[in-house]
């Protein structure tokens, strides 16, 4: 037996009886074997006495200890937990795929960087439904909403700058798709996360705009500005065979819109100089937009007093045959 619990502990404290009692025995024991008389033999009565005797008071001691455990209840308890998820998190992460995030400040990139640093994300977030959107010079959904993993996840590792859409840096176009992704959501909680590495220099719609659209829906926009200080080994033109060609260019980030737009949102803005503080970053948010989850307890009491105390009567049952009738025959 498993798991055992007391219903009554405080019964436990009588099996001090027990030893006080063995102690009983032991000192009256010539007393208690000498008031045995017989009419005839009597060396051979009282030497079975004398042996057998003792055997009695230890079923005595034994019945009394069970007894005792009986009246304390013991229980076996089976536990098992239920999680139930009481509100979810519906989040976009929009992700900026200019050519700058080509930029090797991360490793490999800023990209591959950003993609490996959000599937983790992803991963964790095993209660909500998560969105994918992408912006350059213009910007579009990429994944609805959904609860589907695998989906948003293979959908992320998809994206490459493949010069489909029009390069340049649209935060408030990309803001402004990721609002219209979750104005709809009937979440508690709505959250944008939007990373860019530069600043906002296309599409038609002002940042500000789509922050306040954000802030009316009720969305929170965590901002993340990537790219190391300084200067940093990024695309510059095209080869002839149209890949890119790198050369060092000045980084530059709007750090000062990212902050007003989180700000507005209710949201935080953070900086992602290298790999490891993109991912601080990522574990910090994870942290911070935590989904309520209700966990239940169910517990099983299966009771065990019954086996002590039926032991107990078949011990008092073999000490009443013993003692009224066969030792009493051998009388």
């Amino acid at each position: 037996m498993s798991n055992i619990e007391f219903n009554n502990p405080e019964f436990l404290w009588l099996l001090i009886i027990v030893p006080l009692m063995a102690y009983f025995f032991y000192k009256s024991r010539h007393f208690r074997v000498n008031t045995f008389k017989m009419s005839s033999i009597s060396d051979f009565g009282s030497g079975i006495k004398a042996t057998i005797y003792p055997l009695f008071d230890i079923l005595k001691l034994i019945t009394i200890g069970l007894i005792i455990v009986g009246l304390a209840r013991p229980q076996e308890i089976s536990n098992s937990v239920r999680t139930k998820t009481s509100s979810g998190i519906d989040i976009v992460i929009a992700v900026d795929i200019s050519s700058s995030m080509l930029a090797q400040d991360l490793k490999p990139n800023r990209l591959e960087a950003l993609k490996s640093v959000a599937t983790e994300f992803i991963n964790d977030r095993q209660n909500d439904r998560i969105g994918l959107v992408i912006y350059a010079g213009e910007s579009y959904t990429k994944t609805p909403v959904t609860s589907d993993k695998t989906i948003i996840i293979k959908s992320l590792n998809d994206i490459v700058f493949d010069g489909i859409i029009q390069d340049g840096t649209a935060i408030g176009m990309g803001l402004a798709t990721s609002v219209n992704r979750l104005k709809e959501s009937k979440a508690k909680s709505k959250v944008i996360i939007l990373l860019t590495d530069g600043v906002n220099n296309s599409g038609f719609i002002d940042p500000s705009t789509a922050a306040d659209l954000a802030s009316n829906y009720g969305i929170k926009t965590y901002t993340i500005g990537l790219g190391s200080n300084g200067n940093a080994l990024a695309p510059i033109a095209l080869n002839p065979d149209g890949s890119f060609r790198f050369g060092m260019t000045k980084v530059e980030i709007d750090e000062q819109l990212l902050e007003e737009i989180a700000s507005k949102t209710g949201g935080l803005y953070f900086r992602a100089t290298n790999n490891k503080s993109l991912q601080d970053i990522y574990d910090e948010i994870n942290k911070l937009e935590k989904t309520e989850v209700e966990e239940i307890r169910y517990s099983d009491a299966e009771e065990k007093y019954r086996f002590f105390i039926f032991i107990a009567l078949g011990l008092i049952f073999v000490d009443f045959v013993f003692k009224k009738i066969i030792f009493k025959s051998i009388v």
